[in-house]
């Protein structure tokens, strides 16, 4: 069983940044790939970002070129840094992670607003 917690939502100003965690309760390694999803109100979850075991990355073309995924293995995390925020990155942010089964977290919100 993988657990999976986020962390580091919260509100920020349009053009600030966010970093969020996803800590992950058993070695990242043994994980076949790790994505970030989003969903604001009223609209379907949507691909973030994702990483797989070999380091590759993915990104949705609205986010390209303003977040960043990463992996730290020896703390079993993948994080996702977020700069040039905009009002429609307002959303609740999901972890994902894919072993022989699909694992979900529980979501951290992340605000955009003046």
């Amino acid at each position: 069983q993988v657990q999976l917690v986020e962390s580091g939502g919260g509100l920020v100003q349009p053009g600030g940044s966010l970093r969020l965690s996803c800590t992950a309760s058993t070695n990242i390694l043994s994980i076949n790939l790790i994505r970030w999803y989003r969903q604001a109100p009223e609209k379907e979850r949507e691909l973030v970002a994702g990483i797989t075991r070999g380091g590759s990355t993915n990104y949705a073309d609205s986010v390209k070129g303003r977040f960043t995924i990463s992996r730290d293995n020896a703390k079993n995390t993948v994080d996702l840094q977020m700069n040039s925020l905009k009002s429609e990155d307002t959303a609740v942010y999901y972890c994902y992670a894919l072993t022989s089964r699909q694992w979900w977290g529980q979501g951290t919100q992340v605000t955009v607003s003046s």
